[in-house]
C-alpha cells in the first residue's frame, strides 16, 4: 500500500565547501592514539580534517597552496629500499618505526643527537633541549655514537650525510672525534647542526672544525632582535652569529643558514637571510623550516599555520623576483610537499636558477619512467643527485653537477662560461672543484610534520632519520610526533664519568 506524503516546498541542493582529496591516517595531537583522517581542498588552501573518538574534532592546514599541491604530485618518485631493515612489522605505521619493511624509502640524511644540554632556552625546540638538561639530560658515548653510525652504514652501504644535533652539539666535549669517527667510516658530509654560539668564541673547537672541516648547519632565524627574542629567547643573538660566520669564513668552512620561519615573526625577513648569505664568503646555501608544533613551540593558530608556498612567495615578493616560487621543484624522493628546492648558478652579482635554464619539470618526469628521449642519461642522474635530501651543499661534487647540467643542457652554456664573479678570464670547465662550489648556491625549504599534520603516507616515505643507540632509524616527523623521543629519552640516563665537573653520559639501552 503506498502512502502519499504531504507536499513541501522545493529545496535547493548547496555545495559542500571543500574537495574531499584522499583519506589518510594520523594523529590525535592530544593523545597521540593514530586516528582517521581526511585531506581536503578548502578556501585556496590544503586541510587535514579528523576525530578522536575522545578529544573531539581537529584541523589544520597542511599546504597553504591547493591548486600547487595537486600539480605536484607527479614529483613522487618510487623509492630506493635500504639494504637492511632495523625492526619488524607488528602493529602498523607509524608504530613500528625502526625502519620497518612497509617504509618506502631508504635514508638520505641521518641525524644523531648527541647531547640534550644547550646553552640557550628557546622557545622554539623540537628538541626540548635547554639549560636545564646541562646536568640532568643524556650525552651519548663514543661506543654509543659508533654503534649508531655503522648501524646507518649497513642500511645504507655507502652513506653520504650524517648531522651531528642536540640540544647543542658543540658542548660535548667530543664532537670533534664525532666527525673524524663518521669521517672514517666513509660518510662524504659530516654536518653540525649548531646554534654558533662556542664556535663565535672558543678558538680551540674553531681550529677543530677547520681541520676537519664538516658542514654547518647555522642556526640563523633573522637579523631583527625581536625575531631572535620570540623564536630563540634572546634579542642579542645576532652579533654572536655573524661573529661565528666571519670566524668560519676565515678558515673556509661552509655553512647553511637555517632559520625557522612563523608567521607574524620572521616571514618579513626571508628576502634578507637570502641576500646576506649570497654576500658572505662562508654561506653556500639556506634552509627555511616552517614552524611545526612539535615539543616546545609558539601558541599558534593550527589553520593559520605557514607552509612552504607561504614562504617562498614571500622570497620572490622581497627579492623582487630575483628568487621566484616557480623557480623551486619539489624534492622526488620523499613526498613532494615536504621539501623545495632551487640551485642558482652565481656569477658575480648575478644569480641564475637553474630552473630557468634548463627544464627541470620535465627531467624529474623522466626519472619516474616517463619517456623523453631527447634527456641525456648524464643530465638525468646529475639532477637526481640534485634534487636529493642528501644532496651536499656546498660541496664540489654539488657544484660540478650543476655546471654539468647547465652544460649538458645546452642553450645557456655560454653565457656560464666566463667567470666574472672570481675576477678572472678563466672558463668554468677550468676551475679547481672548490672554486666551483663558489658559484653555485642552494635554497631549500622543508616542513616538517607535528601531531596536528601527520600524514602516514608521508612518514612512509621519509628520507630523514634519527639514528637512536638501540640500533633503531626513525623518520624525523615520527621520532618528534608519535612519542619515540620520549621513549628514547626515557632510556638515557645522566651520570658523572670525570674528576673535575658533571660531564653527562648515557646508559645504553
Amino acid at each position: 500500500m503506498l502512502v502519499e506524503l504531504p507536499m513541501t516546498a522545493p529545496t535547493v541542493r548547496s555545495e559542500r565547501d571543500s574537495i574531499l582529496w584522499e583519506v589518510t591516517r594520523s594523529l590525535c595531537p592530544e593523545c597521540r592514539r593514530v586516528i582517521d583522517a581526511q585531506i581536503h581542498l578548502r578556501g585556496g588552501k590544503v586541510v587535514m580534517r579528523k576525530r578522536c573518538p575522545d578529544h573531539g574534532s581537529f584541523e589544520a592546514v597542511v599546504f597553504g597552496d591547493a591548486e600547487l599541491y595537486t600539480r605536484i604530485q607527479g614529483h613522487n618518485k618510487p623509492g630506493t629500499m635500504p639494504l637492511r631493515f632495523q625492526t619488524e612489522v607488528k602493529e602498523g605505521c607509524p608504530l613500528d618505526c625502526g625502519l620497518c619493511p612497509e617504509h618506502q624509502q631508504h635514508t638520505c640524511l641521518a641525524l644523531i643527537e648527541v647531547n640534550s644540554a644547550c646553552n640557550l632556552d628557546c622557545p622554539l625546540c623540537f628538541a626540548n633541549s635547554g639549560t636545564h638538561l646541562g646536568r640532568t639530560g643524556f650525552q651519548l658515548s663514543y661506543e654509543q655514537v659508533d654503534a649508531m653510525l655503522d648501524t646507518f652504514v649497513a642500511a645504507e652501504g655507502e652513506p653520504e650525510v650524517v648531522q651531528f644535533s642536540g640540544g647543542e652539539p658543540t658542548l660535548h666535549p667530543q664532537l670533534l672525534d664525532f666527525i673524524a669517527l663518521a669521517q672514517r667510516k666513509g660518510i662524504s658530509y659530516v654536518m653540525v647542526n649548531t646554534n654558533g654560539i662556542r664556535i663565535a668564541r672558543d678558538d680551540e673547537l674553531l681550529e677543530g672544525l677547520a681541520r676537519l672541516r664538516p658542514h654547518i648547519y647555522l642556526q640563523f632565524d633573522g637579523f631583527d632582535e625581536r625575531t631572535n627574542a620570540a623564536l630563540r629567547g634572546r634579542a642579542d643573538l645576532i652579533e654572536t652569529k655573524l661573529r661565528a660566520l666571519d670566524r668560519l669564513a676565515q678558515h673556509d668552512i661552509r655553512v647553511v643558514l637555517v632559520a625557522a620561519i612563523e608567521r607574524d615573526v620572521n616571514l618579513h625577513e626571508v628576502g634578507r637571510i637570502v641576500e646576506f648569505g649570497l654576500s658572505h664568503p662562508a654561506v653556500f646555501g639556506v634552509n627555511f623550516q616552517p614552524a611545526f608544533r612539535a615539543q616546545r613551540h609558539l601558541p599558534a593558530d593550527p589553520l593559520t599555520r605557514i607552509t612552504i608556498p607561504d614562504v617562498l612567495r614571500a622570497l620572490e615578493e622581497q627579492t623582487a623576483g630575483r628568487f621566484a616560487l616557480d623557480d623551486f621543484v619539489p624534492v622526488p624522493c620523499c613526498m613532494p610537499t615536504c621539501n623545495f628546492v632551487t640551485y642558482a648558478l652565481v656569477d658575480g652579482e648575478s644569480t641564475i636558477p637553474i630552473t630557468r635554464i634548463i627544464d627541470i619539470d620535465s627531467y624529474l618526469d623522466y626519472l619516474k619512467n616517463r619517456t623523453l628521449p631527447r634527456v641525456s642519461d648524464d643530465l638525468l642522474a646529475i639532477l637526481e643527485r640534485l634534487w636529493s635530501s642528501s644532496a651536499p651543499v656546498g660541496s664540489e661534487r654539488a657544484a660540478a653537477d650543476v655546471h654539468r647540467a647547465l652544460d649538458l643542457g645546452g642553450e645557456r652554456a655560454s653565457a656560464a662560461d666566463r667567470c666574472t664573479a672570481c675576477r678572472s678570464q678563466v672558463p668554468l670547465s677550468q676551475h679547481t672543484p672548490r672554486d666551483v662550489a663558489r658559484h653555485v648556491f642552494m635554497i631549500n625549504t622543508r616542513d616538517f610534520m607535528d601531531p596536528w599534520t601527520f600524514n602516514v603516507k608521508n612518514v612512509m616515505k621519509c628520507c630523514v632519520e634519527f639514528l637512536v643507540p638501540d640500533g633503531r632509524m626513525i623518520p624525523f616527523c615520527a621520532y618528534n610526533s608519535v612519542g619515540y623521543r620520549e621513549q628514547v629519552a626515557a632510556t638515557l640516563a645522566p651520570r658523572r664519568s670525570v674528576a673535575n665537573g658533571p660531564v653527562l653520559t648515557s646508559r645504553t639501552p
